[in-house]
């Protein structure tokens, strides 16, 4: 008898250490609230379509973001197919079947004078024949010494931006000649 109360009270305790019905929803509901809102706040704001003062039902927020990840999911065999197209293409380049479509671009250089740095602004195209080397040995050669040089790929561009500094203050850096140099270096490679 003594161990039948001994069970009695061993699922009296097991029971109250359960927790209760109501309790287990709230916290399922509170948890999916928080997994709901977490994946909304994935969708850039530019892809969600809801003014300002309009709120959103926790399913609008989700059919938003089913539409946004099939929007996603359709780049993606976008990207893939023109990537297979280029790598494509490319197969052709190096077999002399593929002829470029784009139009050479005129190099461009613009030099800026800043008290004692000079910025130099370099635009080409992809098939430029000098290297940002001998840019840099031009700057080097005239009295400044670089900082930082950047580049960045725009469509069929490429801008390379130099920022420089004069090495000896009193002698300073002919921003003119640095342009002619700089110049003569594109158009004579470019030939």
């Amino acid at each position: 008898m003594e161990s039948s109360s001994n069970d009695k009270c061993n699922t009296t305790i097991t029971a109250s250490e359960k927790p209760d019905r109501k309790i287990q929803e709230k916290n399922r509901r509170i948890q999916m609230k928080l997994l709901s809102s977490k994946l909304f706040s994935l969708v850039p704001p530019h892809h969600q379509s809801h003014s300002t003062k309009e709120v959103l039902t926790q399913q609008d927020q989700v059919d938003q973001t089913i539409t946004y990840i099939g929007q996603l999911k359709e780049r993606v065999e976008l990207l893939k197919r023109r990537k297979d197209e280029v790598i494509a293409q490319g197969k052709g380049y190096h077999s002399n079947k593929f002829m470029p479509t784009t139009p050479t671009i005129t190099p461009m250089v613009e030099v800026r004078e800043l008290g004692s740095t000079i910025e130099v602004i370099l635009i080409c195209g992809l098939q430029n024949n000098f290297t940002l080397q001998d840019v840099i040995k031009i700057l080097e050669e005239e009295g400044a010494q670089v900082v930082s040089a950047n580049y960045s790929t725009i469509g069929d561009k490429v801008v390379f931006t130099i920022h420089a500094q004069v090495k000896i203050m009193r002698l300073g850096v002919d921003a003119s000649k640095v342009y002619l140099r700089l110049q003569n270096l594109i158009t004579s490679k470019d030939q």
